[in-house]
């Protein structure tokens, strides 16, 4: 089957983007003393010059098309060897041959380009209406080496071209992946709210205490699903480039927001010792509801990763330049190479039996204390345990602003001696 018509254009551009043709057609003509020679792509019917270097003004320009029967390529294209006629005229296999006699050629060399696939590109070719010495070994060599060098650009060429395509799949199965994930957990709030519902209603008509343990194992699960969607929904924005927004006001008493999400945790864990020390002595300018998700997640996921009766500690303070909000529990300490992946989407504690969530709490967690122009760290050894720190400067938190999550992994660095950081500064 030939070439379409798009293919050929595309076969000519190709070659116009290799920049050393131009250069190989003029030192092939300097070299044989030739005065015309071209690249040319060369299918079933047709020859097509793609790069053309013209001493002889034969007119013959990139996009010229010649049937193939009409040329000698066509004899090169099907051995896929070399031909070389030094003098036509002279020659016992073309002196009679109607193709030179056609252009009144008498010197032609074609040599075939052959991509690493094996598939038959065209030739490079040289020719002119006088006889010249073309057949030695090292001109024949030359214009081989040539060809080669060529076809090895034409194979860079297809597999860059490749690897962008690859790229640009990628992220298109990446958006469209994105998409579902936030139509998916869009579309679940709506049961959840009604399964939640129906708990509230059985909750006020029960009485049987069994009963009602099935009733706030049905609610606390709904509640968990909730949690889950709304990390989902967050990821997704912040991937699909909203980034993770904030509502920020001024908050007189901050600590009555944190310390109930000490009480929640607490209630849903009352087998958990959790101290708390939260005394912030200023007004905070923040997302309250965004703050109280970070303690809630990093509460959270000190309980789940702690050591089993052992306290977890939260506390909170603002100091001359930050509000700083610290959670600590005692455990196994994170790898180093944790620590670097630790804020990345999707992870999870390597080294915890627990498989509890997506892995989004902490990533969540970082893209919200960036939304702040904050910062949020983690230390972990085995005498010290794993602290986490989120900073939030009190000074430039008027100006803050939601950020894009994708910025979020360009920015993180992992720190020496177990200390993983996110900043919001470049």
């Amino acid at each position: 089957m030939d070439a379409s018509a798009q293919e050929i254009t595309q076969a000519i551009a190709a070659i116009r983007h290799i920049d050393a043709v131009p250069t190989l057609l003029k030192v092939v003509c300097e070299i044989t003393g030739m005065r015309f020679a071209a690249v040319a792509r060369v299918t079933d019917a047709i020859w097509t010059a793609c790069a053309v270097q013209d001493d002889i003004q034969l007119g013959v320009t990139p996009g010229c098309q010649i049937a193939l029967n009409m040329t000698l390529c066509f004899e090169s294209r099907a051995s896929r060897a070399p031909i070389v006629i030094e003098h036509a005229s002279a020659d016992p296999r073309y002196q009679t041959h109607p193709i030179p006699k056609l252009y009144q050629i008498e010197s032609y060399v074609s040599v075939p380009i052959i991509l690493v696939s094996g598939r038959y590109f065209g030739s490079l070719c040289a020719l002119d209406l006088r006889p010249a010495k073309v057949a030695e070994a090292r001109i024949v060599s030359m214009f081989e080496h040539f060809a080669a060098l060529i076809a090895s650009q034409l194979d860079n060429q297809l597999l860059q071209e490749q690897e962008h395509r690859a790229l640009l799949d990628e992220r298109a199965a990446g958006e469209l992946r994105e998409q579902f994930i936030a139509i998916l957990g869009h579309d679940l709030r709506n049961p959840l709210r009604a399964v939640h519902a129906s708990g509230d209603m059985l909750e006020k008509k029960l009485t049987d205490p069994n009963s009602l343990a099935f009733v706030s194992r049905i609610k606390a699960n709904a509640r968990r699903m909730s949690a889950l969607i709304d990390d989902l929904l967050d990821f997704a924005r912040g991937r699909l480039g909203g980034g993770i927004g904030l509502e920020l006001t001024d908050v007189e008493n901050i600590n009555t927001g944190l310390a109930t999400v000490v009480q929640e945790l607490q209630d849903a864990q009352p087998g958990c010792e959790i101290i708390s020390h939260i005394s912030v002595n200023r007004a905070v300018r923040c997302d309250l509801g965004r703050l109280q998700q970070v303690a809630s997640n990093l509460l959270a996921n000190a309980l789940t990763h702690g050591l089993p009766h052992r306290p977890v500690k939260i506390s909170a303070r603002a100091d001359e330049n930050d509000l700083v909000l610290d959670v600590w529990n005692a455990g196994e300490p994170i790898s180093p190479e944790s620590l670097s992946k630790i804020f990345e989407p999707f992870w999870r504690h390597s080294v915890s039996a627990s498989r509890n969530g997506l892995g989004l709490g902490l990533h969540i967690c970082s893209q919200i204390v960036r939304a702040h122009a904050g910062r949020i760290s983690v230390t972990s050894t085995r005498e010290n345990g794993t602290q986490f720190t989120a900073r939030l400067p009190l000074s430039t938190m008027r100006g803050a602003t939601s950020i894009p999550v994708m910025a979020t992994l360009d920015a993180m660095a992992a720190q020496p001696k177990s200390v993983t950081s996110v900043s919001a500064s470049p």
